[in-house]
């Protein structure tokens, strides 16, 4: 049985990485070793790059106890913001498994949806992985720690929640938001 509770108190970014907001690479997605996510994260920012590994609390049960864990909120993957052209560099950090492409080129993930992802942890509010959704009213929060966030609303035993989709490898994130501070978006 999971449970999802509050964000961590911990910062969910590796140490020395540089500020997402400056750094004029792109973002890309990254298929690494199962349960290698925070290793990984922290090889790349010893190389230097930018390295993002979104992370949620949890609750799991065993036969005994019940115990918090912090796990990733897309197991297998992990975001890095690089020039294309140093992809070599990216693939040879260990448990790096390949990058998420088209093809043989590199596809990047836009910086509004990792934004979106990082603008959800930090809001403190409950954040949980969900069943990717292509259908649906797309929205975007007006007020609050989250304002800006555009996602798809969902409504799920009376209540509602934004998810936002990573397109590109086709995970989506969820939060519980109150249906007030939202609008629809147009076009």
């Amino acid at each position: 049985m999971n449970r999802t509770v509050q964000a961590p108190d911990f910062p969910p970014f590796a140490p020395d990485t540089c500020d997402f907001a400056r750094c004029p690479d792109a973002w890309y997605a990254l298929t690494v070793r199962p349960q290698h996510e925070r290793a990984v994260e922290l090889a790349l920012a010893a190389r230097g790059l930018a390295a993002y590994l979104p992370v949620f609390a949890t609750v799991r049960k065993w036969s005994d106890r019940f115990k918090k864990l912090v796990v990733p909120l897309f197991p297998g993957y992990i975001f890095c913001r690089f020039d294309a052209s140093s992809r070599v560099q990216v693939l040879k950090t260990p448990g790096v498994i390949s990058i998420v492409s088209t093809g043989q080129t590199p596809t990047p993930v836009p910086d509004a949806q990792v934004e979106a992802v990082q603008k959800m942890l930090a809001s403190g509010s409950p954040v949980e992985p969900c069943a990717y959704l292509k259908e649906g009213e797309r929205v975007r929060i007006e007020e609050g720690p989250m304002a800006g966030v555009e996602g798809i609303l969902l409504e799920v035993r009376d209540a509602c929640r934004l998810v936002v989709a990573i397109e590109l490898f086709q995970r989506s994130v969820s939060v519980q938001i109150h249906r007030e501070s939202v609008v629809p978006v147009r076009g």
